[in-house]
Formats: C-alpha cells, structure tokens, sequence
C-alpha cells in the first residue's frame, strides 16, 4: 500500500511539472480554459457523489448528507471555505452522535 502511494504521488507530482512545459498559447486559449473549467467541475462532483452518497458501492443515507446539504447553503451565502468545512464537519458530528 505505502508504495502505491508514493508511486501515485509521483506520478501526479510528474503530471504537475510537465503542465509548467505547456506553451503559453495553449493556456491562454479560452476554449482550452473553458475545457478545464467543465472536467475539473465534473471531477469533483463525481467525487462528492461517490463519496458523500455511497458506502461500500450502495447507495446510503446517513449523517454525510445533511453536512453536504448545509455545506452547499453556507457555500451558497458566500462563506469562508474554512467556515463551510468546519460546519459541515460538526454538523455531521452531532448527527452521528444523536443516530
């Protein structure tokens, strides 16, 4: 296990550097951005799905989506990404606690 972390870390490590090699007139390129924009958006919310929504490959429904659901509002009145996690965090708490 501890050398599949470290070969990924690598790996994306690598990927990272060789984005500095990309031509500027690449990356200046709005449609290229707009690209960027849409799969980085649909990775994390096939993350937070998976995540927020499954439990050993089934679908659940326990203290994570209610802290997704208040997270998603707080993000929603513009709050401090730090104020979202924590909140989020304690609310999740608590509701693991009273189940």
């Amino acid at each position: 296990m501890t050398i599949a972390v470290i070969a990924a870390s690598i790996a994306v490590f690598s990927w990272k550097l060789l984005g500095y090699l990309v031509p500027e007139k690449y990356v200046s390129n709005p449609k290229f951005k707009q690209t960027a924009d849409a799969i980085t958006v649909g990775l994390l919310s096939a993350l937070v799905g998976i995540q927020g929504f499954t439990s050993d490959g089934e679908l659940t429904f326990d203290s994570r989506i209610p802290a997704l659901l208040l997270a998603a509002l707080l993000l929603y009145l513009r709050m401090p990404f730090i104020v979202v996690i924590a909140t989020a965090a304690a609310f999740s708490a608590i509701i693991r606690m009273l189940i």
